[in-house]
């Protein structure tokens, strides 16, 4: 009878989740949670494979602490745990455990045997950490701007089953704001210029920029509205706490002139025009915050977590410490007011990012205005730039170690292993950081070097330092089959994970010259940085270690193993491009046309050839952006604003004059073919164009050109593949045959003199 109620609390879960039925929900009990995990698990391994499970849910946590266990029971396999999160969990490290599974945004092994083996013991795990946060507002553009429910929840799944319990949930915020200014007396017209296009709201929602990218559509509103309610429902059910918005003070360019004894300030980002921020001293300030929250409950419900940045990469009017906790202290309250519970989540990342501003006096002050207990600091960079150490542990508040890692989504291996591997652990026994409660991951964008978040996710139950070279082993046999338990295989990723993913170098790894404004210059600085942070020698052994593995496969091979390969030697032809640029410099200096020629074809072949392999992969398909970024739209106006949305973030970020130009660099296929290559054709031809008439290359009128062809591109609509091409192995030992003997040429001369940095 009981099995019978589950089921069909089950499909009445699923149900509500997908219609967004009751949005304002935000506590599930014990069955409902129940319920939603079985949905989990037939989503996960299909309806066959589901009726293997039996879930139970004890609500008790162990010493404080949540649990998942898994054994077997009778003829089922039995999941155990203290919530949802915890039985997704147990799912996943039984899958892995007994079939070899393996699920990541890239490459996958999910098949299962004939039948699922039952647990010949009971295994059972506690996380050490109260915490685990996921997502950064960035990731909710640079990677999420078009995603359907379907995606969200392939993401909720994924989350739950690596024990995330803490997401970032600020979909949807934009129906909020309208209704709050609404109310305050702006008219549909006056908010126009507010907005931002849908590949902008997250810096619009920290108070970045103002309309770029709009004028939004009430229909896109409403849809992200929509989303958002079913995302919240597909969390909560499964016993997550979500972390929703609060008013930060932004407020609409007419502000001023409808309220014009009110105090705002004006700040600039980048290059964009200012915004104006209502300053938290005004009684204003508590008013709107708190028909924000209230208006937001209203939709959404709320867990109590509010997420708040009022200085984001933006400086305070002052330094004055009784300023800065009194803003905090009216940040908090009119949270306070509407929730007595309020809890303010505050990235920590001003502190890094401004920290020629915030000392340890300021960092003190605005921290002191909020209670220990009612506010909770994201030490952002933790692996790379923490800032708890620094700031006496965040003056007693408590605090989550995350790992920021990527940038923009770009494309590049890069990682800090050793960091990731040891630091969360180790600290759960430092007395200096004692409140510490949680660790989080805060990437920019997903949906790459899968290797390094699986690594740190191992962190989430267990609270001992992670082997790497174990990790690596259990992580490439499930990940590569037979193969995977090879030690060439594994020696390919201790090489890696020794190069590559060792960066203390770069923010969130290089740049490759291929995808920066075209120039002669080995760095060309910006947003294009392309000084490598690890040997080209000892990645390129890697690749010889993989190629030999490839060659070993019977066709198809593993999905991950592909993606590998390919990942790779995307790596290794990005990096050997600049040896290419550089050698089409040293012809243009010595005024030898012919050469010149030769090498410019030589790069421009290698472009063709990074097409080539990047297309035979979904993940690298600038297609399937643009065409999901379309699809979100349901009017040809509406599709043409998201697709141009889509492509000027990858490229120009903003205007034609925008300082973070290729910031979101893409190394795509669609990317190479559609936008880099023909902007590096333009660029070979100027030269030659200079050397035929024997006069020096202008880069500065170069440059002026490129902005008008690059915002051309930016509003053309020329389709591009949404489906991969071609066979991965073969097309990436073309590119080993052709380049491998020419890369051990161009890095033994560079060991004779050149600067191997630079190359």
């Amino acid at each position: 009878m009981r099995k019978v109620f589950h089921l069909v609390l089950a499909a009445l879960l699923a149900c509500a989740c997908n219609k967004a039925a009751d949005a304002t929900k935000s506590v599930y009990s014990s069955d409902e949670q129940s319920a939603a995990s079985r949905q989990l698990i037939e989503r996960v391994v299909g309806k066959k494979y589901a009726r293997a499970f039996e879930v139970r849910i004890n609500p008790v946590q162990e010493e404080g602490k949540d649990w998942f266990a898994y054994s077997s029971e009778g003829k089922k396999i039995l999941l155990e745990g203290n919530n949802g999160v915890s039985i997704a969990s147990a799912l996943k490290e039984y899958l892995e455990d007994y079939c070899s599974w393996q699920r990541t945004w890239c490459g996958s092994s999910e098949n299962l045997p004939e039948s699922l083996p039952l647990p010949s013991a009971k295994l059972k795990k506690t996380s050490p950490y109260k915490y685990r946060y996921y997502l950064n507002y960035c990731t909710f553009n640079y990677t999420m701007s078009w995603w359907d429910f379907e995606r969200w929840q392939k993401e909720i799944d994924f989350m739950a089953m690596n024990g995330i319990n803490m997401p970032l949930a600020v979909t949807g915020q934009n129906s909020v704001w309208k209704r709050v200014y609404k109310s305050l007396g702006f008219s549909d017209e006056e908010l126009e210029s507010f907005f931002s296009g849908p590949a902008y709201f997250n810096w619009f929602w920290m108070g970045n920029l103002d309309g770029w990218g709009g004028p939004l559509p009430q229909n896109l509103m409403d849809k992200h509205e929509e989303l958002q309610k079913k995302i919240l429902c597909a969390e909560r059910s499964l016993g997550m706490t979500p972390v929703l918005p609060a008013f930060t003070g932004h407020v609409p360019p007419a502000f001023p002139q409808k309220f014009p004894d009110v105090k705002v300030k004006t700040t600039t980002w980048v290059n964009f025009d200012p915004v104006c921020i209502l300053q938290p001293e005004e009684p204003m300030f508590n008013e709107i915050g708190k028909r924000f929250l209230e208006e937001q409950t209203a939709l959404y419900g709320s867990n109590h977590l509010y997420t708040a940045d009022t200085f984001n990469e933006n400086l305070p009017p002052q330094n004055d410490s009784l300023y800065l906790s009194g803003m905090s202290s009216q940040v908090y309250q009119a949270m306070k007011e509407v929730d007595p519970q309020a809890v303010w989540v505050m990235q920590g990342w001003l502190f890094y990012h401004k920290r020629a501003f915030w000392d340890l006096p300021q960092i003190e002050a605005l921290l002191s205005g909020v209670p220990d207990d009612g506010m909770i600091i994201l030490d952002l960079w933790s692996e790379r730039f923490p800032v708890w150490d620094r700031t006496n542990s965040y003056f007693g508040k408590p605090w989550i170690w995350c790992m920021l890692h990527n940038f923009g989504q770009n494309i590049t291996l890069s990682g800090n292993v050793s960091r990731v591997a040891n630091d969360p652990a180790l600290l759960l026994n430092n007395p200096e950081a004692s409140n510490m409660l949680g660790i989080g991951l805060t990437m920019e964008g997903i949906e790459q070097n899968p290797a390094i978040y699986d690594l740190m996710l191992e962190n989430v139950w267990r609270d001992s330092p992670i082997d790497t070279d174990e990790f690596l082993r259990d992580y490439l046999a499930r990940r590569y089959g037979s193969i995977g338990t090879d030690s060439q295989a594994l020696e390919a990723w201790q090489i890696i994970f020794r190069s590559a993913y060792e960066n203390t170098v770069n923010n969130g790894g290089q740049e490759s010259i291929l995808t920066g404004r075209p120039c002669f210059a080995l760095n060309p600085g910006g947003t294009t940085n392309t000084n490598i942070h690890y040997d080209n020698a000892d990645l390129l052994k890697a690749w010889d270690l993989l190629i030999s593995c490839a060659r070993e496969f019977d066709a198809p091979c593993k999905d991950g193993f592909c993606y590998d390969l390919v990942d790779v030697s995307r790596q290794i032809l990005a990096n050997y491009a600049s040896v290419l640029q550089q050698s089409t410099f040293e012809a243009y200096k010595s005024g030898d046309l012919e050469l010149f020629e030769k090498r410019a074809a030589d790069f421009l072949a290698l472009m063709d050839d990074m097409e080539n392999i990047l297309s035979t992969r979904k993940e690298f398909l600038l297609g399937r952006w643009l065409s999901d970024a379309r699809r979100f739209g349901d009017t040809s106006g509406e599709k043409d604003l998201c697709e141009r949305n889509a492509r000027n973030l990858l490229t120009l970020w903003g205007n034609r004059d925008c300082r973070i130009r290729d910031y979101a660099c893409r190394q795509w296929s669609g990317m190479m073919s559609g936008f880099y290559r023909p902007r590096w054709e333009r660029f070979f031809a100027s030269v030659q164009s200079a050397m035929e008439s024997g006069i020096e290359f202008d880069q500065k009128a170069f440059n002026e050109s490129s902005k008008d062809w690059e915002w051309n591109w930016v509003n053309s609509c020329e389709t591009y593949p949404v489906e991969p091409e071609g066979d991965s192995v073969k097309e990436c030992l073309k590119v080993y045959e052709k380049y491998r003997s020419a890369m051990d040429t161009a890095y033994n001369i560079t060991e004779k003199g050149l600067d191997r940095e630079m190359i």
